[in-house]
């Protein structure tokens, strides 16, 4: 390592150029003004040159002084977080990654009711429909919409979901049947199959190959709203949208389809905290 300048000089140093009086700066930093004196002089003794322009009773910067002073103090600066985040008491980090629409309307809730009772676990919070985050190191757990198996990944279902079409009110009073939606406008999501839905009422209909796709079902929902078309959404996510009378069901007929899970990796069995938390959140989404 190269010469370093004496380092309890440069507390005395920054004091003196930030007050602009050795004075002020010995009150400070509760030192007498000829230690404050003394570890400047080593330090200007160190550098080769003045720091300070000595003047009755104060003292001001030198070109050099001013250049030297901004790296003292990031370097001081720099110090104190450091050693005040060693100080601080070691809090677990949980990165979870949500699908964006359950994420919003189901999850956050639960997240802020467990900080109150766990304070010390500190949650890192993202959107995400792919296994990309999981599979790469960005994120511990997620939750996810899917089938029964998911390759590489542990896996905790939720629950289980149905489907059904949600629409404006006014649009949803002109369907009187299934097959009224054959001229209308709907709305794909690639989770989300019609074709399902519609064996389920007794039609045989192929999956839409047109019309608006989303990749959010949240956004699929504004969609709707908007007048975009006919969403086929699943229960949990449509249910505020639709006690808030923002959309309505034109059909009572739904179909069982996938299921919300928790997914993570199998290390993550090694972490008693982000465990307890998986317990707690499988535990709530069943009762």
């Amino acid at each position: 390592m190269r010469d370093l300048p004496p380092l309890h000089a440069l507390p005395a140093f920054e004091a003196a150029a930030r007050l602009g009086s050795f004075l002020a700066a010995a009150e400070a930093l509760h030192l007498t003004p000829s230690a404050i004196s003394h570890r400047i002089r080593l330090l200007e003794t160190h550098l080769g040159q003045p720091l300070f322009e000595r003047r009755h009773r104060a003292v001001a910067l030198t070109a050099a002084g001013r250049r030297y002073l901004a790296v003292v103090r990031d370097s001081l600066f720099r110090l104190d977080e450091a050693s005040a985040l060693l100080r601080a008491p070691r809090r677990e980090r949980l990165r979870l990654s949500a699908a964006p629409a359950l994420g919003s309307q189901w999850l956050v809730g639960r997240i802020a009711a467990y900080q109150e009772q766990h304070p010390d676990l500190e949650f890192v919070i993202g959107s995400a429909t792919g296994l990309g985050p999981l599979l790469t190191g960005e994120a511990d757990i997620g939750v996810r919409y899917g089938e029964e198996e998911w390759p590489g990944l542990l896996a905790w279902k939720l629950f289980e979901e149905h489907i059904f079409p949600v629409c404006r009110p006014a649009l949803a009073e002109q369907l009187k049947t299934p097959a009224d939606l054959d001229h209308q406008r709907l709305l794909r999501h690639p989770l989300l199959s019609w074709s399902r839905w519609f064996a389920a009422t007794g039609l045989k209909r192929d999956e839409p190959a047109h019309g608006p796709l989303y990749e959010d079902a949240r956004l699929m929902l504004e969609g709707a709203i908007a007048g975009h078309g006919v969403a086929l959404m699943a229960a949990s996510l449509a249910a505020p949208y639709l006690a808030a009378g923002r959309l309505a069901r034109p059909f009572v007929a739904d179909c069982p389809d996938r299921s919300f899970y928790i997914v993570a990796p199998p290390a993550i069995q090694e972490r008693p905290a982000t465990m307890a938390f998986i317990r707690w959140l499988v535990q709530g989404a069943r009762t």
